[in-house]
């Protein structure tokens, strides 16, 4: 079995495309698909004869969730690795993609393949392949407010000794990923610079869905 590229020189120059709106995989966490289209059928066809990497991309224009052609698609996207596959009889696959690190779309490839293509560069993300970079600079207390404040406020439980056993980057990333947030706020969560910032960012954007809850009264749902 291949191994996890280690730094962006293990990267390929190029990478198949999944564009998906309002699909977030931030580097070290693991998100489940199910896949169904046969253009995408066919790529993780080839993804699994080869390394393995896929790129997980927004499309600029949200209002569809996987456009067809060659859409306009953001600039920065996340490369995951297949690290789990299931076939149903169905003609469907499911499979978990575990993030590598984020990139930046180069250049999309003319191909013959019925899914999308590009060249990637992914140097300026050197540190997404670090699974505790920048934790010490993250004010975990005020993130787990954040996090006590949502349960309360959306009336759900949380299993806070699981919590309390997590990383910092692996809790952030995990609740940046799973937050009912649109197209727009994730492309933001996935670009913020560094993981500090993405975890204001992300308490940010509770404080502000808690107060426009609490002023209309009404609560997400989620």
């Amino acid at each position: 079995m291949l191994k996890r590229p280690a730094s962006p020189a293990d990267l390929p120059k190029s990478v198949p495309l999944f564009p998906l709106s309002g699909a977030l995989l931030l580097p070290f966490s693991h998100r489940p698909l199910n896949v169904f289209e046969p253009r995408y059928l066919d790529m993780v066809d080839a993804a699994l004869r080869g390394d393995r990497l896929i790129g997980l991309i927004q499309p600029e224009d949200s209002e569809e969730e996987s456009p067809k052609g060659r859409s306009p698609l953001q600039s920065i996207g996340c490369l995951g690795r297949i690290t789990h596959f299931e076939e149903s009889g169905e003609g469907r696959y499911f499979i978990i993609l575990e993030g590598i690190t984020r990139f930046r779309l180069v250049h999309e490839l003319t191909v013959m393949t019925p899914y999308r293509q590009c060249t990637i560069a992914a140097e300026e993300f050197a540190t997404d392949f670090n699974r505790q970079w920048g934790e010490g600079a993250v004010d975990r207390e005020r993130f787990l407010k954040m996090m006590r404040d949502y349960a309360e406020f959306a009336d759900i439980e949380l299993n806070w000794q699981e919590i309390d056993n997590t990383g910092t980057a692996d809790l952030v990333n995990f609740c940046c990923m799973v937050s009912p947030y649109g197209a727009a706020e994730k492309q933001v969560l996935l670009e913020a610079p560094t993981l500090e910032q993405r975890a204001e960012t992300l308490i940010a954007m509770t404080e502000y869905e808690i107060a426009r809850g609490g002023a209309d009264g009404t609560a997400p749902l989620n």
